[in-house]
């Protein structure tokens, strides 16, 4: 309920100017009788008032997640399942306060339609596994319902290998991690080794090549807890390039230098293995390079070729 007080102008301007909305959907509101003066409902915009009080109670309106086509290079399609090669800074699926340019609703445009039952963080068609925002490469879809199950199946049963490359700060040690995480007892936007409600969590740690204490590192999860890589590797003390939440802010990357770089997984109709390779984005090569670093012969020769 908003309150305010005006006088000598119409009903519906004081509405519109008090909560910030346009006059029509003021005048909604208050044929609606959804307005108060004084104590008693007024249904007429155009009532001229005297120094009352007066009372709204604005309809509470649900954020549409709407279709837009965005241009998210593809690694794989066919009539079943799509591969992107997410970039930097693009949400997997809607947020509290961001419903437009996400995955979904791409996906929404090309293959799905438009929702418009259900809160919008929940508007996930397509959607069997998710990278951070600031986190690039593979993200696998399912192009309609028939083979989200079979997707999601894979991913549950561990059937899919992810392999992710980084540039850390520090050395990790290398071999598989088995470290449990959970959310951070304080800081409650961080997951933390040994928080509250820690599952078991395992990585598998290569390191590929170092320069001074940096090192190109890589990460494949047999477990997918939230920000699974990025806590595990803080634990080894060597955070992520770039990481803020994990680590420190890096003039060389404007985000964490993490790269969803390969993903295997069983289609879902036909049981063959897709391969699905992205290629190091030009941030983190630009990154790698200012350090000094250079590129393994397995990355050159999957089809890496330097920064442009």
């Amino acid at each position: 309920m908003v309150r305010f007080r005006r006088e000598g102008v119409r009903l519906d301007q004081a509405v519109a100017e008090a909560l910030s909305v346009s006059r029509a959907k003021a005048q909604a509101w208050i044929q609606a009788g959804r307005v108060r003066v004084g104590d008693r409902v007024v249904l007429k915009p155009a009532y001229r008032l005297k120094g009352e009080e007066v009372a709204v109670e604005p309809v509470e309106e649900v954020p549409m997640v709407l279709p837009e086509d965005l241009p998210i290079p593809i690694l794989y399609e066919d009539e079943d399942v799509l591969a992107l090669n997410k970039p930097p800074g693009l949400l997997t699926h809607p947020a509290p306060g961001v419903y437009s340019g996400t995955v979904v609703n791409l996906l929404l445009a090309r293959y799905y339609g438009p929702v418009e039952k259900g809160p919008p963080e929940l508007i996930r068609p397509g959607i069997v596994h998710r990278l951070d925002k600031d986190t690039s490469g593979v993200l696998v879809v399912a192009k309609h319902g028939g083979v989200l199950e079979g997707l999601a199946r894979a991913f549950r049963d561990r059937l899919v290998m992810k392999r992710y490359l980084a540039i850390t700060e520090g050395h990790p040690r290398e071999g598989v991690l088995i470290a449990p995480i959970g959310r951070h007892p304080r800081e409650r936007h961080k997951m933390h080794v040994g928080g509250l409600a820690a599952r078991y969590a395992e990585t598998e740690f290569q390191v590929l090549a170092t320069t001074g204490p940096y090192a190109l590192v890589e990460a494949r999860p047999h477990t997918g807890r939230t920000h699974q890589i990025r806590v595990h590797l803080k634990y080894l003390g060597a955070p992520i390039l770039g990481d803020e939440l994990y680590g420190r802010k890096s003039p060389h990357i404007g985000r964490q230098a993490l790269h969803a770089y390969e993903l295997r997984i069983p289609h879902p109709r036909t049981g063959r293995i897709l391969e699905l390779l992205a290629p190091v984005p030009q941030d983190m090569a630009a990154a790698w390079e200012a350090l000094g670093g250079r590129w393994p012969e397995e990355v050159v020769r999957e089809g890496y070729t330097g920064a442009q």
